[in-house]
This record gives structure tokens, C-alpha cells and sequence, in this order.
């Protein structure tokens, strides 16, 4: 059960930067992991000139809404530590400006929806 649950979550983290890369981002890292969180995408954005940080939430169904509702403030509080740990170790991208994206992807085939500046790191 495990197993089949990583390998759907790899196949719609793959969709997504799929979706993402033909909307013009380019890739830069993925399943970056820290001991305060993880970065399912880390991506950028040329024609913003921003450095996107995507988390992907899949939900089979949309009954308890969908993948942002799950994004409570205890995992946007780490997905904002795991961010500054990510530029802390990438100078190159210090100085760029950020912005938190998320790709919902629900139903089977995955449908995904890509939402853009889904939050900020003062949203708490």
C-alpha cells in the first residue's frame, strides 16, 4: 500500500513538472528534503523573474477539498523553513525573488490545477 502511494505521488510530482516546464518554468530541483520539511519542486519562473517553490497535493476525490485546503499553517511553516534552507545553500538564487505555487491534482487520470502565489511566507 505504501509502496503504490510513493509511486502515485512520484507519477503526479512528474505530471506536474511536466505541466509546469510546458508553461515555460524551468526545472531546478525536486524532492529537495531538510529535517524541517520538504520541497516537492523547485523551479523558475524566467518571464517573472522569481524563484518558484511548488508543493504538489493530490487528492483522489474532492470531497474534503481539494490539495491547497490540506496546506494548514503548521506545513506552510515548514515549507517556508525548508525554502530558507534551500536558498541558504544556493546563493546564486538569495536574492531572487520567491513565491509558493501549488499543483492540485485530483481524480484518476490526475487532473491537475496550477495554483499560482497560492500563499506567502507572512500568511503564517
Amino acid at each position: 500500500m505504501a509502496a503504490d502511494r510513493a509511486a502515485r505521488g512520484a507519477a503526479v510530482e512528474a505530471a506536474a513538472r511536466r505541466h509546469l516546464e510546458d508553461a515555460g518554468l524551468r526545472w531546478l530541483a525536486g524532492n529537495v528534503r531538510y529535517r524541517s520539511g520538504e520541497l516537492d519542486l523547485v523551479m523558475l519562473d524566467p518571464a517573472a523573474g522569481s524563484l518558484v517553490f511548488v508543493e504538489v497535493r493530490y487528492r483522489r476525490g474532492g470531497t474534503f477539498g481539494g490539495g491547497a485546503a490540506s496546506i494548514d499553517a503548521g506545513k506552510r511553516r515548514r515549507l517556508l523553513r525548508a525554502a530558507q534552507l534551500y536558498l541558504s545553500t544556493h546563493p546564486a538564487h538569495a536574492q531572487v525573488p520567491c513565491r509558493f505555487d501549488v499543483v492540485e491534482a485530483d481524480g484518476e487520470p490526475p487532473r491537475l490545477h496550477w495554483l499560482r502565489d497560492a500563499f506567502r511566507a507572512d500568511d503564517g
